[in-house]
């Protein structure tokens, strides 16, 4: 299996290369910007560096949010662009997902998740997994940090605002577990896809997941 998996959701622009039972190649570049730049060459580099032609893939994924619109749109676009001209579909995991895929099995055995990322309009987005699920319970929520409500037992955080969210949960008594996974990883995406394709599992489309309509400004706001 031959996946390409690209990701521009939050702060990151990655991308990486499943081959052979493994992540072959894969590059990130930190920023809050930039990724509908970053994220062509950086997908034509870990081809290379695999040892693969866009035609050779089985599968395309990309991280379909939540997150901020121009990297979303910048990878989704890019990646049924080259699923298109391989002949192969394009899938889709939620950031949730992806952040979660990052983390090692041991780390969530038994545990729910939280996911919460920055909606950068002053409060956060919650996907909320059951334990040890890699799929969400539901659609991401959005929530003000002092809004949050009660977190179950045992509770595993992930996401740009997860240091955030486990201080307020912290000082209302609560004792979470504060993960490194604060940004998605393709290398996570292709592995998760990679894993789902050969387990028969649904995958949902390249599709944009937005909770919140895109903050557009007329030209005289």
């Amino acid at each position: 299996m031959r996946i390409l998996a690209l990701d521009g959701a939050l702060a990151r622009a990655s991308a990486a290369v499943w081959t052979e039972g493994r992540v072959a190649a894969a590059a990130q570049a930190d920023g809050a910007r930039g990724q509908a730049v970053a994220l062509p060459p950086m997908a034509a580099r870990v081809l290379r560096e695999a040892g693969l032609a866009a035609p050779e893939l089985d599968a395309v994924a990309a991280v379909v949010g939540p997150g901020g619109f121009t990297g979303l749109r910048a990878a989704l676009a890019l990646a049924q662009g080259l699923a298109l001209g391989a002949g192969c579909p394009a899938f889709g995991v939620t950031t949730g997902e992806a952040l979660l895929a990052a983390l090692p099995p041991a780390s969530r055995a038994g545990r729910p998740a939280w996911s919460v990322t920055d909606t950068r309009r002053g409060h956060l987005l919650l996907e909320s997994f059951a334990p040890d699920a890699e799929t969400p319970e539901g659609p991401p929520r959005p929530f003000d940090l002092a809004a949050l409500p009660p977190p179950p037992e045992g509770l595993v955080l992930v996401g740009d605002m997860a240091p955030l969210v486990a201080a307020a949960l912290r000082e209302r008594g609560a004792a979470p577990w504060l993960s490194d996974s604060l940004l998605p990883e393709a290398g996570a995406v292709a592995a998760l896809v990679a894993r789902r394709l050969a387990s028969g599992l649904p995958l949902r489309p390249a599709l944009p997941l937005y909770v919140e309509p895109p903050a557009v400004r007329g030209p005289h706001d």
